[in-house]
């Protein structure tokens, strides 16, 4: 098994999460398995109770795992699905390690950070490789943080010891660096590349390549010049050229021969890439037949990677319609302050989007008031769908005070309110309702007709649901529960009949969307919006 190392220097947020998909994607392209590891610094054992501002958005995999939003990057641009395996943190790590020591594993033995947490995060990388279920030819790890942090010294410490137990033939390691442009001089500058370069040998690690990130392709002359000061053959120095949408980056990469450089230096016979249907789905991108306007409403909208996997679900839909999808990123605070009129006014579709706690959601609910009244096509997520059913019920169905439990715990018409073993719960990190559940749609209802078929399964993060109580009252003002669990208890989507397409559903859909697969509801929720446009 080969090993493929990620880190970054000089500043973060160069986008070492889709350097490791772009990886991935061209030596899937090139016919290897492979398989993920995303190692965060951070003490959290999960993101999952993180402020989004903070974090970013929290990717949700089919087995439950609340996951950092690089392993959604993962799934986008290869064939996997991702699991707990493929995300530990320093908590997780931690937690293994004093769970162990209570245990009575290291009984006489003081533990320390080397060898036992290092210990511990070897034992993560070579594990993810053999848990895969299949034969895995190539780990690709991504370390987070930036070299030189402190909370990154255990992992950088235990990739370093790595090649003393796997071999270094097996082992490379990637650095991805910044090459700033400096307007005043009009050049390149190289040195922040050099010192991240240095960081990393105090460490004991030599980067095998270095991705340079920058806003244009870099000379050949500059090449050699990164090369000779950092160790390396000039073939190693990759442009990382800043590009127009993100699915780029695989063919960038590819046309710099960064895959042709790994595969030789980890001894890989591999065939060239096919990389066909990823070329044309990039040309939808560039070359759209169509444009649309989609207002995404949320609460954490000032920061966009909260919402990430929203984001590129709605790029997929207009992939899948020939479509340029321009999003306009809507405050649901400044709709209660504003008025929906001059925000939404010339948005073709809206999308209300998840979130928690009650800041901003009488802004949502006024916007899919706005779009059910005025036959805006609307797409509800999560705690969008709740907002829809609280709308519903105040303005069709006559419950004028209906609310959630979670914005008013005294409510009197909860329509959205706890289940049962839901309301006992005291520890918030890992106990909502996670992961992959069914869900069986009702023949002739726009979910259905999206799918395709009867039966199917779908990822959630949620701890509010539908409340029974109210669906004899909703149904018979004329909303339609068009997706319930096998069991029929849950409420996962519910539909208007008599609108263009108003649909909202309980789980998440933009975890399953592929920018070569759009997710069968942001395929049609983008097909209706520009019908309505």
């Amino acid at each position: 098994m080969k090993y493929i190392f990620i880190t970054g220097g000089v500043v973060s947020s160069l986008g070492k999460g889709l350097a490791a998909a772009s990886i991935g994607n061209l030596l899937e392209a090139r016919g290897l398995a492979i398989t993920f590891l995303k190692l965060d610094p951070y003490i959290n054992v999960d993101p999952g109770t993180m402020n989004p501002y903070q974090h970013g958005e929290v990717f949700v995999t089919d087995d439950g795992a609340e996951t950092d939003l690089d392993l959604g990057h993962y799934e986008r641009y290869s064939s996997l699905s991702m699991s707990q395996r493929n995300n530990y943190t320093t908590g997780r790590i931690y937690d293994n390690v004093i769970r162990k020591e209570r245990h009575g594993d290291y009984l006489g033995g003081t533990v320390q950070v080397v060898p036992h947490i290092t210990d511990e995060i070897k034992q993560c990388i070579v594990s993810v490789g053999k848990g895969a279920g299949r034969k895995v030819r190539v780990v690709i790890v991504e370390i987070g943080g930036t070299v030189g942090d402190i909370e990154s010294l255990p992992f950088l410490e235990a990739i370093r010891q790595f090649p003393l137990d796997v071999g270094r033939k097996n082992v490379l390691y990637i650095h991805l660096t910044l090459v700033p442009f400096i307007k005043a001089a009009d050049e390149l500058k190289t040195k922040p590349t050099q010192h991240s370069v240095n960081k990393m040998r105090e460490i004991g690690i030599q980067p095998d390549i270095l991705l340079c990130r920058t806003d244009r392709f870099i000379s050949q002359e500059m090449k050699k010049k990164i090369a000779l000061f950092c160790s390396l053959q000039p073939e190693a120095v990759i442009t990382a050229k800043d590009v127009e949408n993100i699915y780029e980056v695989p063919l960038i990469f590819h046309q710099e021969q960064l895959d042709a450089v790994i595969v030789k230096r980890l001894g890989i016979k591999a065939r060239p890439p096919r990389l066909a249907p990823w070329e044309a789905m990039v040309h939808t991108i560039r070359h759209p037949s169509h444009e649309v306007t989609i207002g995404l409403v949320g609460k954490y909208v000032d920061l966009k990677d909260s919402y990430k996997s929203l984001h590129e679900s709605l790029i997929h839909g207009g992939i899948g319609n020939s479509a340029k999808v321009h999003v306009e990123w809507i405050n649901s605070e400044r709709l209660e302050k504003e008025g929906v009129e001059t925000l939404l006014s010339k948005c073709h579709g809206i999308l209300v989007a998840s979130g928690f706690g009650n800041r901003g959601i009488e802004g949502k609910i006024a916007a899919i008031r706005y779009a059910r009244e005025r036959q805006v096509p609307f797409f509800g997520i999560c705690l969008g769908m709740q907002c829809a059913v609280i709308e519903f019920a105040r303005n069709v169905a006559g419950v004028q005070y209906a609310n959630s439990s979670e914005f008013d715990t005294k409510s009197l018409f909860p329509v959205i309110d706890l289940l049962k073993n839901q309301r006992n719960v005291k520890e918030k990190g890992g106990t909502m309702r996670l992961g992959a559940y069914p869900c069986r749609l009702e023949k002739g209802s726009r979910a259905y007709e999206a799918y395709q078929q009867q039966e199917i399964s779908e990822r959630h993060r949620h701890r509010y649901e539908f409340n029974n109580d109210y669906r004899g009252r909703l149904t018979q003002a004329g909303m339609v529960l068009s997706g319930l669990s096998p069991d029929g208890n849950l409420v996962e989507i519910i539909e208007l009949p008599d609108h263009p397409w108003f649909l909202a559903v309980q789980f998440h859909p933009e975890f399953k969307s592929r920018p070569h697969k759009p997710h069968p509801l942001f395929r049609d929720f983008i097909a209706a919006s520009m019908k309505n446009k």
